[in-house]
């Protein structure tokens, strides 16, 4: 069958269920199907019949709203890929920017004590708290991006957890499966950064929530309470613990929360340098504040 006419027709079928990236997700589903990358779809004039079968299988799929990474089994997020599936969430391409932050801020902490010591050994470590993991995307970014980072991850989710493991596997990191409230008590005090994709999404708010999340991402990773800030409130007190004094957060938070997230950190007294940030779109994304005491 001729790959133009199957995209064409696959990308129809994506637009009319109102899927929002039709041409690119149908291009990412035959490259999966082909065991090619989309560049290389241009190689391909005929797929074979059993190819197509199966493509037009995903794409129905797809059509239904099924998350376009449940149907590969991978997320690209920076520069590493993760193994993704039912019952973790989907990293999303705006986390980028907080996974960025927290690089660069790794960075700089770990220069700032090799030229304080002289020294770029391991005393000279830097100490990286990646709460609420979900898929690891986060750690796993800054584990290896970041020389001389110490990195340190915790998952309360069963299954997330599970994808955690896998996806962490090999990268030095420290994960524990539990509840970030009193995770890591063993490093209170000594963290250079700690960086969190919370829950935030408030519970009246379910119907607004895109189907593919919606319907596919664990509760436990969208919803927090009725403003969406019960997860924010608990980080503010753990980053507090966590944090050796200068040490710095970096949080996500949702569109509409500009304001009221960087107030739960400026309201408490603790923090320094409270600032949000925005995303690529102009829209606020993520709070960064510094521990003053």
């Amino acid at each position: 069958m001729n790959r133009r006419a199957l995209l064409a027709e696959a990308t129809r079928e994506l637009r009319e269920a109102a899927v929002p990236s039709p041409e690119y997700d149908a291009q990412e589903l035959l490259g999966h199907v082909l065991g090619l990358t989309r560049a290389a779809l241009v190689t391909v004039d005929a797929v074979s019949e059993s190819q197509a079968r199966e493509f037009l299988d995903l794409v129905a799929r797809r059509a239904a709203r099924t998350p376009l990474q449940h149907l590969t089994g991978v997320a690209h997020f920076r520069h590493t890929c993760l193994q993704v599936g039912p019952g973790v969430f989907v990293p999303r391409p705006e986390t980028e920017l907080l996974a960025g932050w927290a690089i660069d801020s790794a960075r700089a902490s770990y220069e700032s004590v090799a030229r304080a010591t002289d020294s770029y050994d391991v005393a000279s470590r830097v100490r990286v708290v990646d709460l609420c993991t979900g898929s690891g995307a986060i750690a796993k970014s800054i584990a290896e991006e970041v020389a001389g980072a110490e990195v340190h991850a915790v998952e309360l989710g069963e299954d997330a957890h599970v994808w955690a493991t896998r996806n962490l596997a090999g990268s030095g990191v420290d994960l524990r499966h539990g509840d970030m409230a009193g995770a890591f008590a063993d490093l209170d005090g000594t963290v250079d950064v700690v960086v969190c994709n919370p829950p935030y999404i408030p519970l009246e708010a379910w119907e607004s929530v895109a189907v593919e999340a919606r319907d596919h991402d664990p509760d436990l990773a969208l919803f927090s309470g009725q403003d969406g800030l019960d997860a924010i409130r608990v980080l503010e007190r753990t980053a507090a613990r966590l944090l050796r004094p200068g040490g710095v957060v970096g949080f996500e938070h949702a569109d509409a929360q500009g304001e009221t997230a960087p107030a739960v950190f400026s309201g408490t007294g603790r923090w320094a340098d409270v600032r949000d940030h925005l995303d690529l779109a102009g829209r606020p994304r993520f709070t960064t504040a510094r521990l003053a005491r």
